[in-house]
């Protein structure tokens, strides 16, 4: 059993990847707080600001269950001088916004 460190998967600590890792933990942080704020619209508004809690703490663990692999494929990119961005989870961040935004105006002007 090896007890030496890795070596880095790339050779700037402190690049890009660390800077989105970081990035990607606020937005998550941001959308665990916004739920929080949700609930407290819960006895105005009813039960359609559950859709909205679940909705943002679903969009908050599916960042953070793919921050690993996407912390190492930027790394990777570095590495290679091959970096692309990640178009997939902008585009599914971007959908849940607007799919909130949505929700909360359904929710606010109520049936």
């Amino acid at each position: 059993m090896s007890t030496a460190p890795r070596p880095p998967l790339h050779r700037d600590p402190g690049l890009q990847p660390e800077r989105t890792v970081m990035s990607w933990g606020r937005t998550t942080l941001s959308l665990c707080v916004a739920a929080l704020v949700f609930l407290r619209w819960l006895p105005h508004y009813g039960a359609g600001v559950l859709a909205m809690v679940v909705v943002s703490l679903l969009v908050a663990g599916g960042i953070y269950a793919t921050q690993r692999r996407r912390y190492a494929v930027a790394a990777r990119g570095i590495s290679a001088e091959r970096l692309r961005a990640d178009v997939v989870a902008v585009g599914v961040m971007s959908c849940a916004v607007l799919g909130l935004g949505v929700l909360g105006i359904l929710v606010v002007l109520g049936p």
